[in-house]
């Protein structure tokens, strides 16, 4: 990043983006995230140090340990898929678009992943252009 943010600024960064992200650690240990009280996927803090591997149900855990070890091993750095969610019981389905990034060192060391989530039916349905103030 070019500039020094300051931590207040960066927090409002990380809340204000249309995005929700996870960070875990180079040991797949949960390190935090944003938008803990309008998250999609709502976990609660105690996961803060956990195992991810405790975090997801059970049918994707093996795709995520996958994309994990991939990501340490250097062959991966990043991966999408999207999903169609009922974002509260019996409700109209939301177009959830998630990706997972890896986090590098400078020198190319692994140093955890970042999950990103983000509803986009409203980007789905834009159509030709709209400018600035329009």
């Amino acid at each position: 990043m070019i500039g020094n943010l300051s931590e207040e600024m960066l927090d409002l960064v990380l809340e204000t983006l249309p995005v929700q992200i996870s960070v875990l650690d180079a040991d797949d240990r949960v390190a935090g995230w944003n938008k803990h009280a309008t998250r999609i996927f709502k976990r609660p803090e105690a996961v803060l140090g956990r195992d991810v591997k405790d975090c997801h149900p059970k049918k994707s855990l093996d795709k995520v340990q996958t994309l994990l070890r991939e990501m340490k091993a250097g062959t991966r750095d990043k991966a999408g898929f999207w999903i169609d969610l009922a974002l509260e019981p019996g409700g109209e389905k939301h177009k959830i678009l998630i990706e997972y990034f890896a986090l590098r060192s400078a020198d190319g060391r692994y140093l955890g992943c970042v999950e990103c989530s983000q509803e986009i039916s409203d980007i789905q349905a834009l159509r030709g252009e709209k400018r600035l103030l329009d």
